[in-house]
């Protein structure tokens, strides 16, 4: 199954709450929150779709990154049940990370339940460093939260790559060229 990637409006809110009811039980954003999250300044909020249905929800994954500001925060991702572990987590967050990286973005936060494994080494397989513990952060089961940060590199630019100085002395023999 092709999945397509798009910006979340708050057309999509019903299957945005379809997904957080089920994937976060204990500690589900209400309505009203994921209202203000999809409305906010500096809020990015991609949606996973089938190719086809755009209005099928599989995943979704939000973002705060004030304009100019340098650091943003992760602040909700999940995936239907039935289609988790299939990289689609990893292609939304990686966008995320892309376009803040592009915003200016040099450190991006997030916090993440103790209680789950999963999510944690697919943020340490993209560079996040576990920097601190926020002690029974996720009410009401009263689970320790991770808070993790990732550097961002810039963005590789004309205006920071620099000049290219010629390269001369670097004999290359014939069969290194390729046509």
């Amino acid at each position: 199954m092709s999945v397509l990637l798009r910006t979340a409006t708050l057309d999509d809110l019903d299957g945005i709450m379809a997904i957080e009811t089920s994937t976060f039980l204990t500690d589900a954003w209400s309505r009203a929150s994921m209202t203000h999250e999809l409305t906010a300044p500096g809020g990015r909020y991609l949606l996973a779709t089938a190719e086809g249905d755009d209005t099928t929800v599989i995943g979704y994954a939000g973002m705060l990154a004030l304009k100019g500001a340098p650091e943003a925060d992760i602040q909700t991702i999940a995936v239907l049940a039935e289609h988790q572990g299939r990289g689609l987590g990893r292609a939304m967050l990686t966008q995320l990370l892309t376009e803040a990286r592009h915003g200016g973005v040099r450190e991006v936060f997030l916090e993440v339940r103790a209680d789950n494994p999963g999510a944690q080494h697919l943020y340490e397989t993209l560079g996040f460093e576990r920097i601190a513990v926020r002690a029974r952060y996720y009410m009401p089961d009263g689970v320790d939260a991770v808070v993790m940060r990732l550097r961002v590199p810039p963005a590789v630019t004309e205006t920071t790559a620099g000049p290219l100085e010629p390269i001369d002395d670097v004999p290359l023999d014939e069969q290194d060229v390729r046509p």
